[in-house]
């Protein structure tokens, strides 16, 4: 529960931030200082198509010019029906706050649109002092929306207590405890939540438990454990619930994840101080090389030195963003993940009951066989973490050699089956080339194959579709594997963008926008290509092309 509140704290601050320069940038435009020293029909203009502009631009809500007086002069909705020029806000903090402090945030209900948003606010000052008040809105719901989909009992409150985002929709400004007299009545002369009975619902707790542990019941559902976190300087508090019983389970699971990572946090200090001495050594025998010839070559001696150690830091580079890449994959997987093995952990637990009571009562037949279950889960999980282990594995720069492509598509294909299963997609493979092979390493090829599953899984099932089809043939002398999906296709204006790096289509937090631009460079350097194309019947289909190996032999090609 902690690793979750984590996540969605940083989103939260990360929502926050990226707005955080607006308002002081705005003050620093010469129109807009224009407007507020010297007010006319014509500056009015200028700057609402500026603001309008800026909005469109940085996806803000709202931005828009408040002269000393609170009095709205101009705004990016300067053209709708919610327009805010002409209204008076000198009764919201975020303007006292800006005009006093110099700078303003505050999270509030719209008074004129009735649209909720998280207002940030800087002071213009002039020769003869304050001119105005830049305000920018950031609408903050894509949280929510994010929160919901992904079934997150997740949400923030105000320094009163007040919840205003939320992904479970009953609990939006709903007090989260019970509220101090002097907090009612600041909300109400703020008029934060405007149009919102917030006084008249009952709190979601009464209070909350010094421990960091709250369990609460909510209408009739079943017992709930409600940590929460503090989200500073705003004094916000975010708070997170899930199901009592599975928060023990949940805590045990992570128990050993952490043991993993930290047995592979090891494994890669041993290998970082390894690799430092090895490059301690070459560099000790280059500085012997360049003492013998420095009088003739030291110049070209630095240059070469320089450009070993720009190749070093860029493929270092490459490697971590190829690493970052695999870790956003299983990032998303990450629920279906711990679904995959949670399922045979239960099963297993019974069939390990089932063995004592029957050793009990002397069945030796029934417990051998339900000891025999028993490491068949076992098994299943070992593979299952075995697959995920190689896979998410900082793979070093091997030299190519020949490999099944199918052998690939299928290790690929086993990873990503319990995302499938989530999402109640079917993944069907047609291998009508189980003989074609390429010089290739197995680790990355892989993840490329991954990249491309996880992406038409997410694209098949937000249209509501079922079926994808990976085909592999050969092409001449190269290999192609096409990957088509059921999904929305790829719109026009952005498909020269879509494998730039961080160039991403979906929600805040849901991806890192490295996925198909690490494939194109994987790619690029085993002589491959990647493109995409319209699927029949609608979608998108996407094809990797591969040279086939020189020597098919060194394999068994994949059955």
């Amino acid at each position: 529960m902690r690793d979750r509140l984590t996540l969605s704290q940083r989103a939260v601050e990360s929502e926050i931030e990226r707005f955080a320069y607006l308002p002081q940038v705005l003050g620093e435009d010469a129109r807009v200082l224009g407007l507020l020293a010297d007010p006319s029909d014509m500056r009015v203009q200028e700057v609402n198509a500026y603001l309008a502009n800026v909005a469109r631009h940085s996806q803000a809500d709202v931005v828009y010019l408040i002269d000393p007086t609170g009095l709205t002069l101009a705004a990016s909705n300067w053209n709708l029906p919610s327009s805010f020029v002409g209204h008076n806000y000198g009764f919201r903090p975020y303007f006292t706050d800006a005009v006093e402090l110099g700078r303003g945030d505050y999270y509030a209900v719209g008074v004129t649109t009735g649209v909720p948003g998280y207002f940030l606010s800087s002071r213009i000052d002039g020769p003869d002092g304050i001119l105005g008040v830049a305000v920018v809105k950031v609408d903050m719901s894509p949280l929510e929306r994010v929160w919901a989909e992904a079934g997150e009992m997740t949400g923030v409150a105000d320094g009163a207590g007040i919840v205003f985002l939320s992904g479970v929709p009953n609990w939006r400004y709903r007090p989260l405890f019970t509220l101090k007299d002097v907090d009612r009545d600041r909300i109400e002369t703020e008029r934060r939540y405007d149009g919102n009975d917030v006084f008249g619902r009952v709190p979601l707790v009464s209070a909350l438990d010094a421990s960091g542990l709250t369990h609460m019941t909510e209408d009739g559902s079943p017992r709930l454990a409600m940590s929460t976190v503090l989200v500073d300087p705003k004094g916000w508090r975010l708070f997170s619930a899930l199901p009592s019983a599975p928060v023990r389970d949940e805590a045990r699971l992570v128990a050993g994840v952490v043991g993993l990572l930290t047995l592979v946090c090891l494994l890669l200090g041993l290998y970082s101080y390894q690799r430092r001495q090895l490059t301690r050594w070459k560099l000790e025998q280059n500085g012997v090389l360049e003492r013998r010839v420095s009088e003739r070559t030291s110049a070209l001696a630095r240059e070469v030195e320089e450009r070993k150690r720009t190749e070093e830091e860029l493929r270092q580079t490459q490697d971590s963003l190829i690493h970052a890449a695999k870790l956003a994959a299983l990032g998303r997987m990450s629920a279906a993940i711990v679904h995959e093995v949670s399922q045979p952990l239960s099963a297993l637990d019974n069939t390990l009951a089932a063995a004592g009571l029957h050793a009990g009562n002397h069945a030796h037949d029934k417990t051998a066989a339900s000891i025999t279950a028993g490491r068949d889960l076992l098994k299943r999980m070992q593979r299952t973490i075995k697959s995920l282990r190689t896979f998410s594995s900082r793979a070093k720069a091997l030299p190519n050699e020949p490999i099944a492509i199918g052998q690939s598509v299928a290790e690929a294909l086993e990873i990503v089956m319990s995302q499938a299963r989530e999402k109640r997609v079917s993944l069907s493979f047609d291998n009508e080339a189980p003989s074609a092979m390429a010089s290739v390493n197995a680790v990355r090829i892989e993840q490329v194959f991954i990249n491309l599953l996880l992406n038409a899984i997410d694209a098949t099932a937000s249209m509501g579709n079922s079926q994808i089809t990976i085909l592999l043939r050969k092409a001449g002398r190269r290999a192609l594997v096409e990957f088509r999906d059921a999904g929305p296709g790829i719109p026009e204006e952005i498909a020269d963008q879509i494998t730039e790096p961080f160039f991403t289509t979906k929600a805040t937090g849901e991806g890192l926008g490295l996925g198909l631009s690490i494939s194109r460079a994987i790619l690029e350097d085993y002589d491959g290509t990647l493109s995409f194309s319209s699927a029949p019947g609608g979608g998108t289909c996407a094809i990797v092309s591969l040279p086939l190996a020189r020597q098919p032999a060194q394999r068994e090609p994949a059955e």
